[in-house]
């Protein structure tokens, strides 16, 4: 059986790691005052200055039914079964368009990731593997579901302006940070974003600590793979990250660019350290 690996361009996986691994992805949309914009096709950087120069906040639009239809029906034109790992039920509309969908077609089946970004990526790369391995679609589709609760997704942030804007930040908790310069860690749990721990101080100092704080409470990784994921960073922040995952034993380290839709709702100088917390299994 040739099975399709699918989720939504908030996998922030590169066009490079998309081939390597043959997944196929179907864009939400980011809409910045009239403009609207396949996600994966506009950088951080084009967010981030329109919302400098507006003082407005981009919006990301999830993908509809008829986006989800189309694409699932390109796909089963090569493929006799597809497995969709979506974005996220807690963080938008997008699984619940992508399952009433595959409700009306034969040999889809759409996986709630309870994740974003590189969360979701480190799902699929997953699957891709036990797919080219000849593993069975029921086989596949467990093993996903078991690992989903150990997906480690988390990041630093340097302001909350964007998560506040975008509704997902108390006005308290912004005042708050403000006023004492607190650079927070976001954690995803149960599918949705938590604040974690509270930091101070430059960036660097910032990365490092949050870097070592998740090492140490999830310590259980799986070495196999680890990404990197940024809104924006300094180069010397990148290389002290990858310096430290190397010493904690990673095999596989990638560097990947955050897509609009997390840069829209997280901002700049955002980063974060994503792995699979299940070393035993």
């Amino acid at each position: 059986m040739k099975i399709a690996i699918s989720t939504e361009t908030t996998v922030d996986l590169t066009k490079d790691l998309l081939k390597e691994f043959d997944i196929h992805t179907v864009a939400f949309t980011i809409v910045m005052g009239e403009e609207q914009v396949a996600d994966g096709e506009i950088s951080p950087e084009e967010i981030f200055s329109f919302h400098e120069r507006t003082k407005i906040l981009p919006r990301t639009s999830a993908v509809n039914e008829y986006q989800y239809e189309t694409h699932f029906q390109e796909l089963l034109k090569s493929y006799d079964a597809i497995i969709h790992i979506s974005l996220s039920s807690a963080l938008s509309v997008a699984y619940t368009n992508a399952s009433n969908v595959a409700k009306k077609l034969n040999n889809v089946t759409v996986i709630d990731s309870r994740s974003l970004s590189t969360g979701i990526a480190l799902l699929c790369l997953h699957a891709q593997k036990l797919v080219r391995a000849g593993e069975r679609l029921s086989n596949i589709i467990n093993s996903i579901y078991e690992r989903i609760p150990f997906v480690q997704a988390s990041f630093a942030l340097e302001k909350v302006d964007y998560l506040y804007k975008g509704g997902r930040c108390s006005l308290l908790s912004f005042i708050g940070a403000n006023l004492l310069g607190i650079k927070p860690q976001i954690i995803v749990k149960d599918g949705k974003m938590i604040p974690g721990r509270k930091y101070r101080g430059k960036m660097i100092r910032v990365v490092k600590q949050y870097v070592e704080d998740t090492l140490q409470y999830y310590h259980n990784p799986d070495l196999e793979q680890v990404f990197i994921t940024y809104t924006t960073a300094d180069f010397e922040i990148i290389e002290m990250v990858k310096t430290m995952l190397v010493e904690r034993g990673f095999k596989r380290i990638e560097v990947t660019r955050a897509g609009g839709t997390i840069s829209s709702h997280c901002g700049e100088n955002c980063l974060g350290i994503l792995y699979i917390n299940d070393g035993d299994r």
